[in-house]
């Protein structure tokens, strides 16, 4: 197991905007064509910060998780650490991938309980060149030991669309509620204090060996408390809008 990286501010964001190229000596028709998008992530759930957001755009296979396979080494780092940095090397470094954009700042509940200031929604730009036609998005829910929400090859629009995610626990690590498996930062983002600081070391005596799979939710009883922590599904709005 890898050691915890606790700030989920990690990462400046990508936003690489690609023009319509036309090559000389070949119909514009045949050219390869960039389409660019606004997507907008909007955290619906009363108590669940969210890590900045990773979108990737990409062909039909090049998606970074499924449901009901094992998490890659790099969705565990996002999952269980609020840490993307993994997954956008790697993404970076896999064919079928079009572009990649990281939001700097988390997305805190609507009513922003810990006063943090942060919104809950936010926009970003990101292009689709060719046949890159496939939208991947994910992000830790970060008052969970190992759960995150996310979409895995969702067809760009023509026009627009909405679509919805549920919660996902990636089962890498034991849900075990107490905020001394949990990173530092599910605390101020919800406004809770706690005696407790948190970890930035995985403890393999809680490591668990499991397939991605919907999450359970809190069931309370320790650190996380059902109403304060807790959701009902979907936990993310996901607004689509082909801008050219």
């Amino acid at each position: 197991m890898k050691s915890k990286k606790t700030s989920v501010l990690a990462i400046t964001a990508i936003a690489a905007m690609l023009a319509v190229v036309s090559v000389a000596g070949i119909p514009e028709s045949n050219a390869v064509k960039t389409k660019m998008y606004e997507v907008t992530i909007t955290n619906l759930t009363p108590g669940q910060p969210l890590t900045p957001p990773l979108l990737v755009t990409h062909s039909m296979n090049a998606g970074f998780f499924t449901s009901g396979e094992m998490a890659g080494a790099e969705l565990q780092q996002l999952a269980e650490n609020g840490n993307a940095e993994h997954l956008v090397v790697m993404l970076q470094g896999k064919a079928g991938i079009s572009d990649i954009v990281q939001g700097t700042v988390p997305l805190v509940p609507e009513d922003d309980p810990g006063n943090t200031g942060l919104s809950h929604s936010e926009t970003f730009v990101i292009s689709a060149e060719g046949n890159m036609k496939y939208l991947s998005f994910a992000s830790m829910l970060v008052c969970t030991n190992d759960g995150f929400t996310g979409i895995d090859s969702i067809k760009l629009p023509g026009n627009s669309k909405t679509i919805y995610a549920e919660a996902y626990d990636a089962r890498t690590e034991i849900n075990t509620e107490d905020f001394a498996d949990i990173v530092p930062p599910c605390q101020g983002a919800i406004g809770i204090s706690s005696d407790d600081d948190g970890t930035g070391v995985t403890n393999p005596a809680i490591a668990e060996d499991g397939v991605i799979s919907h999450h359970p939710g809190i069931i309370g009883g320790y650190d996380l408390l059902e109403e304060v922590h807790g959701w009902e599904n979907p936990v993310v709005k996901i607004d689509i809008v082909r801008m050219k």
